[in-house]
């Protein structure tokens, strides 16, 4: 199975992720936000299979230091413009396989979906 590991190697779910993924004998490709950066389409598309408050990681130091106003009218597109300039603010990890989409670490969820 190739897999798509989406993230930003110093986080600490993302570690956790790829040890999971390395202990269960899973290859993966690993796409470093901060090197590489975010793809728009990627993340529209992400957002129509998932959700917006799925993607979107409202709870980071980065989205909360953002002004109010701008907080207060987040939509799909001003989310995605968002976590293009500052991948922090994507949920992490993100796994992409064939046939669906994880969104943060889980290890039940990774263990039906990828195994």
């Amino acid at each position: 199975m190739t897999i798509t590991l989406y993230g930003i190697p110093n986080c600490d779910t993302v570690k956790k992720a790829r040890k999971w993924l390395e202990g269960n004998g899973v290859s993966y490709a690993f796409h470093d936000y901060k090197k590489a950066g975010a793809d728009k389409d990627k993340l529209t598309n992400w957002i129509i299979e998932a959700g917006l408050e799925k993607i979107l990681n409202r709870s980071g130091t980065t989205f909360k230091k953002l002004p109010e106003e701008i907080r207060a009218m987040v939509d799909e597109n001003l989310a995605v413009s968002l976590m293009v300039e500052n991948p922090s603010m994507i949920k992490r990890p993100i796994v992409e396989y064939k046939g669906g989409l994880l969104v943060g670490f889980k290890a039940s969820e990774w263990e039906t979906a990828l195994r």
